[in-house]
C-alpha cells in the first residue's frame, strides 16, 4: 500500500475518528469498533484510534480488552492521558480499584483540567474506602467543569445500571440549567426505560427544540414513537435525524427498524440496503435486514445477511441466535468454533453470551447431543434469569383476583355488553405451543387476515388503570386498578374499550372479514374480552405440558415471558395457566375452543373442521395447504410453519427427561391426569405403573 502523506494521513485519521466516535455516541457499539478495527492496520499506532477503541471494548464490558489497547498506547505514547485514564477505568472495570488510582492520578498530574479523569479517580477511591479522598475528587471535578463533570457522572451511573443516582444527578443539574439539552435527553431515555412515555416525550421534544441539530435526540424520539405504535411520527422524526447527518447510518437502521414494526417490510429493506451503503458492515441493518427477510419467507436471503454480519462481526451474539431460531438452520463447523471459544469468554458480556449458549444449545439438539445441549440451555437461561424480574407469588395473586372479579354474575350483568362486531379472533396459550401453526392454517382461509402478536387488549388495560386512578382521586369509593376497576364501569364505558380495540388494530387489517390476535399472554384477558367484544372467538392452542414448557425453556424471547429461564417458575406459571383457563370454561362454558397440537398434527383436516365450524366460516382447501400461504410471519415458528405438518416434535420432551426433573415435580399434579404413556418414568415409578407404550409417532 502507498504511503501517504502527513496532511492526507491526518485528514484520513480524522475523518475516521469522527465516523467511528459519531457511530459510538449514538449507541452503536459494534459499529464502531468495526470501523476502528478495520482502519487500524493502515493507520498502526494511532494513539487516538486505538484509545477509542479501547473505550468502545470498555462500554461493551470487556475490560481486559480494553486495558491491552490502553497498554499499547502507552508503550507508544508514555503517560498520554486518555490512555491512562483509559487504563484507570479498564482496571476499575476489572475490580482493580487500587491500580486505577495509581493511573488516575497520574493524569491529574499532567492533565490538571481533565475533570472527567477526577470524576474517576472519585469513583475509584470510594470503591476502596477512601471517602474522604473520594469526596475531595469529587469536588475538584465539579469545580473544573460542574456541567460536563455532572453529565459524566450521570452516564456513568446509567451504565451501572444506577438508574436512580443518575436521575437524582440529572434532575440537579436541570434545576441549575433547565435548557441543558444532554440532561433532558439522557432523563428522557430514563423515563422511556421506565415506559412513563409522557415524561419521556416531554423531555426529548425539549431537548430537540434547544438542540435541534442533536441526532441523537432525535433519534430517541424515533424510538419513543415507535414503542407508542405512532409509526409516522417515529419516521418524521428519523427523516429529521438524517437531514441534520446524511451520512449517519444509525438513522437509517431506526427507520428501518420502525418500519419492521409497522409491517411495511419492502420499505424497511430499503432503508436498511441505505444505511448498509454508508457502512457496508453496519451491524444492526444486516441483523435488521434478515429478521425481516425471514418475516416475509426469504430464508436464503436472511441467511445470507446473518452470516454476513457474524463474518464481521464475530461477538455480536444476537446474529448467531437468529439464526438458530431458524429452527431449520444448521451452523457449520467453523462457526460453531467460534459460538464456542465466545461462550468462553470471561470478559464477554451476558447479553451476547446468552445468544451463544442459546445457539449452541440448538446445535447440538441438531446433533442429537441432548445432554451437552441441555448444558448450554441451562447456562443461558441461569444468566437470563439473572436479568429478569419475575415472582410467581404475585402472578398467583393476580389471577386470584381476576376468578374472583370475572364471575358468572358479572357476565349476567353484563350480558349484552361491548360492541357486537365478530372480526376478531385470539389466539391464546402459552409460548411454544403450536399457536403459530393454528394462525397459519387459519390465515390460508380467504376470510380470515393473519396478523401479529397484538399489544392492543393489555393497552386496553392500561386505559382502564390510567381511568380508575383518575377516579379514584376523586371518589374515594372506586377502585383503583384492573381487575377490579371493571366492577366501576357502565355499559357505554365497555362498548367504548371494545371499539377503541378496533380501532387500534385497523392498522394491521386490509378489509378481511376477521383478524387474528396472536398475543399468548392474553389467555390472562379473556374475560375482558367477553365483556368489550362478546362475539370475539378465543381458541386456546394446548399441547403436552412438557412440551410447552420445554419449548419455552428453550427459547430466548426478546422481551417479557420472564416466567421462562426457571423450571421451578415455569412449572408454576403452567400451573397458573390451566387454573385460569379450567376458569373461563367454568363461568363461559362454549366460548373458547381448545386445539390439542398433537391432535392437529395426527388428524390435521378433523381439526381444522372443528376451528372452522367454531369460527362460522365455509371450509376452505388452502387451509390444508397451510405452508402455500405467503403471509409475513413474526414468531419463531416462521420456517416451520412454511412445511407441511411432521410428527417429530410429539413428546420431544423424552430427550431430555433426565434434566427435567424439577419441571416435572412442579408440573405433577397435571402429569398424573395423562395418559400413562405419555407421562414422564419420575411418576410412572412412583405409581408402580407397567413398561410404557410408546405414543404413536
Amino acid at each position: 500500500m502507498t504511503q501517504v502523506s502527513t496532511p492526507d494521513r491526518e485528514q484520513a485519521v480524522r475523518q475516521i475518528y469522527d465516523q467511528a466516535h459519531s457511530v459510538f455516541q449514538a449507541g452503536d457499539g459494534v459499529e464502531a469498533e468495526a470501523l476502528l478495527r478495520q482502519a487500524l492496520p493502515r493507520f498502526r499506532n494511532e494513539p487516538n484510534l486505538m484509545c477509542l477503541l479501547g473505550e468502545v471494548c470498555l462500554s461493551q464490558r470487556r475490560p481486559q480488552e480494553a486495558l491491552a489497547w490502553f497498554e499499547r498506547v502507552l508503550k507508544i505514547v508514555r503517560d498520554f492521558p486518555r490512555a491512562l485514564e483509559g487504563r484507570g477505568l479498564a482496571l476499575m472495570a476489572d475490580k482493580r480499584a487500587r491500580e486505577a488510582i495509581e493511573s488516575l492520578q497520574k493524569v491529574v498530574v499532567a492533565a490538571p483540567q481533565r475533570y472527567q479523569a477526577r470524576l474517576a479517580l472519585a469513583r475509584a477511591q470510594a470503591m476502596i474506602g477512601q471517602a474522604a479522598e473520594a469526596d475531595q475528587s469529587m469536588r475538584e471535578a465539579m469545580q473544573l467543569n460542574p456541567q460536563k463533570a455532572a453529565l459524566l457522572k450521570a452516564e456513568a451511573a446509567l451504565h451501572d445500571g444506577d438508574m436512580r443516582s443518575a436521575e437524582e444527578v440529572l434532575k440537579k443539574l436541570l434545576a441549575e440549567d433547565p435548557d441543558n439539552a444532554n440532561a433532558l435527553r439522557l432523563l428522557g431515555n430514563i423515563a422511556l426505560e421506565a415506559n412513563r412515555f409522557k415524561a419521556a416525550q416531554r423531555m426529548l421534544q425539549r431537548a430537540v427544540e434547544l438542540a435541534p441539530r442533536m441526532v441523537l435526540a432525535w433519534n430517541d424520539l424515533a424510538n419513543l414513537y415507535m414503542k407508542q405504535d405512532r409509526y409516522e411520527q417515529a419516521l418524521e422524526a428519523t427523516q429529521q435525524a438524517i437531514a441534520v447527518d446524511t451520512r449517519m447510518a444509525h438513522s437509517y437502521v431506526m427507520q428501518g427498524n420502525i418500519l419492521t414494526k409497522a409491517q411495511r417490510h419492502e420499505e424497511s429493506l430499503a432503508a436498511y440496503q441505505q444505511a448498509l451503503e454508508i457502512s457496508p458492515a453496519n451491524a444492526g441493518a444486516l441483523s435488521g435486514m434478515g429478521h425481516v427477510l425471514k418475516t416475509i419467507g426469504r430464508q436464503a436471503e436472511s441467511i445470507a445477511a446473518f452470516r454476513q454480519c457474524i463474518q464481521a462481526h464475530p461477538a455480536f451474539g444476537e446474529a448467531y441466535w437468529s439464526l438458530a431460531n431458524l429452527k431449520t438452520f444448521d451452523f457449520s463447523n467453523d462457526e460453531v468454533a467460534v459460538m464456542e471459544k465466545m461462550a468462553a469468554e470471561a470478559d464477554l458480556p451476558d447479553e451476547p453470551k446468552i445468544n451463544f449458549f442459546l445457539s449452541l444449545g440448538k446445535h447440538y439438539e441438531n446433533e442429537k447431543n441432548f445432554d451437552r445441549s441441555f448444558d448450554f440451555y441451562r447456562q443461558g437461561n441461569e444468566l437470563r434469569r439473572n436479568k429478569e424480574i419475575y415472582d410467581p407469588v404475585l402472578t398467583q395473586v393476580l389471577h386470584d383476583r381476576i376468578i374472583e372479579v370475572f364471575s358468572t354474575e358479572l357476565f349476567a350483568q353484563h350480558k349484552g355488553s361491548g360492541d357486537p362486531d365478530p372480526a376478531p379472533i385470539l389466539i391464546v396459550g402459552l409460548p411454544r405451543s403450536g399457536s403459530t401453526l393454528l394462525e397459519q392454517i387459519l390465515a390460508s382461509h380467504s376470510q380470515v387476515e393473519g396478523t401479529m402478536e397484538l399489544p392492543d387488549l393489555s393497552r386496553a388495560i392500561g386505559k382502564i388503570n390510567r381511568q380508575a386512578q383518575r377516579h379514584k382521586k376523586a371518589n374515594a369509593s372506586s377502585h383503583a386498578e384492573y381487575p377490579e376497576a371493571l366492577l366501576d364501569l357502565d355499559e357505554e364505558a365497555l362498548r367504548e374499550l371494545g371499539q377503541g380495540y378496533l380501532r387500534t388494530t385497523q392498522r394491521y387489517r386490509t378489509g378481511k372479514l376477521h383478524f387474528i390476535d396472536k398475543m399468548p399472554n392474553n389467555f390472562a384477558s379473556i374475560g375482558l374480552l367477553r365483556l368489550i367484544l362478546p362475539n370475539a372467538k378465543v381458541i386456546n392452542a394446548r399441547r403436552h405440558p412438557l412440551d410447552s414448557c420445554l419449548g419455552s425453556y428453550k427459547q430466548l424471547f426478546f422481551k417479557g415471558q420472564s416466567f421462562t429461564y426457571d423450571q421451578f417458575e415455569l412449572g408454576q406459571y403452567y400451573l397458573q395457566y390451566q387454573r385460569l383457563m379450567d376458569h373461563w370454561h367454568s363461568v363461559l362454558p362454549g366460548h373458547v375452543l381448545d386445539v390439542h397440537y398433537e391432535q392437529m398434527v395426527f388428524d390435521q383436516e378433523a381439526q381444522t373442521r372443528r376451528m372452522l365450524d367454531y369460527l362460522d366460516l365455509p371450509w376452505e382447501d388452502a387451509c390444508l395447504r397451510f405452508y402455500e400461504t405467503e403471509r409475513a410471519i413474526n414468531t419463531a415458528s416462521s420456517e416451520q410453519v412454511r412445511q407441511p405438518i411432521y410428527t417429530k416434535a410429539i413428546n420431544y420432551w423424552r430427550h431430555y427427561e433426565k434434566h427435567l426433573e424439577e419441571l416435572v415435580e412442579t408440573l405433577q399434579p397435571l402429569l398424573q391426569q395423562l395418559p400413562e404413556a405419555d407421562q414422564p418414568d419420575a411418576l410412572r415409578q412412583q405409581e408402580g405403573a407397567g413398561p410404557r407404550v410408546p405414543t404413536r409417532q
